[in-house]
């Protein structure tokens, strides 16, 4: 089975042609970060960028397509509207496609109340297990084939205040994974479990503190052996750290829509285990 895992697309609206007073001061602080940054430009080409990722599924013959988390630049519901768009009838299809949010998908309180990211991709969120969900949607699995399930947490929280993006599953989204992962229904199965933040950095550490997943041993400690993987995003660096028998595979997709960095992993999964991944880069 093989399973295409992208992250950290950044759909980017034009937040210069937006009336100012609508954006709030959060966003007010993110204008620097567009600008003189650079990051505007550098996600100049997403939405090209994720259609061709899209796209390559159908080359791969890939069973299911995973996306990590921040889909936009700062949850705007025309950002979260270009990333639907973008990703076509596949974005259409639980049985073929999962996503979570990210950091950037609930930037405001008001984007996290209103519940953008739901709106759009909410039936994304269906679980085949629902019994084992502890936090609204999470954590969903999603039974693909006979070999493998995927499994959704949300670890992105409504910043305090910009620059503050470190994530937290949380101890009832745990127990709903530690229950999950008991239930027969997933005997002989591989298990690939997304999260948004990163539970190791690309050198083997845990990230700074403003900015990492505050419970990443204790997501660690569940998932041993390569029966596992860990798919996320967050930190922009494409990069694999093989299973232990202490730890999963983890796997960071990077950004995959970034100018000069595009790309995504093709994992393989082969009787019920997590046999390895090759990143690629799409046709631009």
């Amino acid at each position: 089975m093989r399973f295409i895992h992208c992250s950290d697309v950044h759909i980017t609206d034009d937040y210069f042609a937006l009336p100012l007073h609508k954006l709030g001061w959060r966003r007010w602080v993110a204008l620097a970060e567009l600008t003189v940054g650079g990051r505007a430009k550098r996600y100049a080409r997403a939405p090209h960028s994720l259609s061709a990722i899209a796209r390559e599924v159908d080359r791969h013959a890939a069973d299911h397509f995973i996306l990590s988390g921040d889909l936009t630049a700062y949850a705007l519901d025309s950002e979260f509207k270009g990333a639907r768009q973008a990703l076509g009838p596949l974005a259409d299809d639980p049985s073929r496609c999962t996503i979570i949010p990210g950091n950037h998908d609930v930037y405001t309180p008001g984007s996290h109340q209103k519940g953008r990211f739901a709106s759009h991709f909410g039936h994304l969120l269906h679980s085949d297990l629902p019994e084992h969900r502890r936090e609204g949607a999470f954590p969903f699995v999603r039974l693909v084939g006979s070999e493998a399930a995927v499994v959704g947490l949300l670890s992105a929280r409504v910043p305090a205040s910009p620059g503050l993006s470190f994530g937290v599953i949380g101890d009832a989204q745990l127990d709903g994974l530690s229950a999950l992962l008991k239930d027969p229904r997933l005997d002989g199965r591989a298990v690939l479990v997304v999260v948004h933040h990163a539970p190791l950095t690309r050198r083997g550490r845990a990230d700074r503190w403003h900015h990492g997943l505050r419970d990443a041993q204790a997501l660690l400690r569940l998932l041993p052996g390569p029966r596992h993987a860990v798919l996320h995003g967050h930190i922009h660096q494409r990069y694999h750290h093989p299973a232990t028998n202490e730890r999963p595979h983890i796997f960071g997709a990077g950004s995959s829509t970034e100018a000069g960095h595009e790309g995504y992993w093709l994992i393989e999964v082969a009787h019920g285990q997590v046999v390895g991944g090759q990143p690629h880069t799409p046709p631009l």
